[in-house]
């Protein structure tokens, strides 16, 4: 098998579980026959340029690229552009690389292959010919690859169709990252929207209460009140420390028991070594307000909530509980499968639970969504299980 056979077999198919098989053998010191040498040789420099690639089709990435996707094809001279400009030559000819936007022009603008002769007086370049891969993501063309060569033999051509498949994939993985970081910042502002209207009211109104009758306490409220629309509408970071988010918490209790005075106890156990544990911003506030909310409503005894946040070996678990009406365990399924609406602020079942949900689900994996445990007139116990630490995630 020639190197260039292996690079069109190997791109096809699912290349990580053969880099590992061919890491754990190159450790041995033995990769067998040299197929598969050349198989193991083909994904290792995939795999080296797969990173560049994960911003998007950037002038940036495509320079990391170029030389990689150059071994891969074993040409003379590589080049990559955004359909209009060059964006990576990669090869010691690079007087041609002015010329690689207008032989990207006829394939940038049919989206098919296309080989041209180069024209070239210097005796010493032996570049004679070119193929033009088109680049493309959601079925449109955002860029070209294009392999230099003294010729362009049937199997040059079909290894750089299958190169650029695979850099087409690497693209889609990008709009994916940035589809979901997108999605991600809309469902954060979503949930602010949720949460701010009715307890701002709230707050400012129990605040107003106490400027003739208690000043002092009415100005101590109000830089409470202050703290924590801060952090609340901050801009930046997606992920805080358990106790950035608890700090707010706190905040956002302190205001609650000033207006219900008695009629809400809070008790809280919290770890000291979790404290710096990295979480996703806002994870925990949705779960408090649940908590005020179903824990008061419709009681004529005070309501109870409790906060707890413990060291779980490689995990840290919080929990918040509360002895109020509870809800419906199909209602609350419901919910965080998407098959029921996320509730408005003013509905006082599971608001921003769907979105928690979510958001844990996104960063650390199915096995970390979050567990409600519920029923009508049982109280509800929401538990996060986050890792303590997760390659990726870091406070802000």
């Amino acid at each position: 098998m020639s190197v260039v056979v292996a690079v069109a077999a190997a791109l096809v198919v699912t290349w990580v579980p053969a880099l590992l098989w061919g890491r754990r053998h190159r450790r041995r010191g033995d990769l067998g026959g040299p197929e598969r040498r050349a198989t193991f040789e083909t994904l290792h420099t995939a795999s080296r340029a797969a990173p560049a690639f994960r911003a998007g089709l950037t002038e940036q990435g495509a320079q990391k690229a170029a030389r990689h996707l150059r071994a891969l094809l074993g040409c003379e001279a590589l080049a990559i552009t955004d359909g209009e400009r060059l964006l990576a030559w990669d090869g010691e000819h690079d007087h041609h690389a002015v010329d690689g936007p207008r032989h990207a022009e006829v394939t940038r603008g049919n989206g098919r292959t296309q080989v041209h002769d180069v024209e070239c007086d210097r005796l010493d370049c032996p570049i004679r010919r070119v193929v033009v891969v088109p680049l493309a993501t959601d079925d449109r063309v955002v860029g070209t690859l294009a392999a230099y060569g003294e010729d362009v033999p049937a199997g040059l051509i079909r290894a750089a169709e299958e190169v650029a498949q695979w850099v087409d994939a690497q693209l889609e993985l990008a709009e994916l990252d940035h589809s979901r970081t997108l999605l991600m910042e809309a469902e954060m502002r979503a949930l602010r929207a949720q949460i701010s209207p009715h307890f701002v009211y709230n707050s400012l109104t129990t605040i107003a209460s106490f400027v003739r009758s208690d000043p002092e306490r009415a100005r101590e409220l109000l830089l409470e009140f202050a703290g924590f629309t801060r952090y609340s509408f901050r801009r930046h970071g997606d992920f805080t420390t358990l106790a950035e988010e608890l700090r707010s918490i706190d905040q956002y209790l302190l205001l609650q028991r000033a207006r219900f005075g008695e009629e809400l106890r809070v008790t809280l156990r919290i770890a000291p070594e979790v404290l710096p544990v990295a979480v996703p911003f806002l994870c925990l506030q949705p779960l408090v307000e649940n908590a005020v909310r179903h824990g008061l409503q419709d009681r004529s005894e005070p309501g109870s909530i409790t906060i707890i946040a413990e060291d779980a070996g490689a995990d840290c678990v919080i929990s918040v509980e509360d002895d109020g009406i509870g809800m419906d365990p199909e209602d609350v399924r419901r919910l965080l499968s998407g098959e029921r609406p996320e509730p408005s602020a003013d509905d006082a079942a599971g608001i921003g639970l769907a979105n928690v949900d979510a958001r844990l689900r996104q960063v650390y994996g199915d096995e970390y969504g979050l567990a409600v445990e519920t029923g009508p007139g049982a109280g509800t116990k929401a538990t996060v299980r986050v890792p303590k630490y997760r390659p990726g995630v870091t406070a802000s």
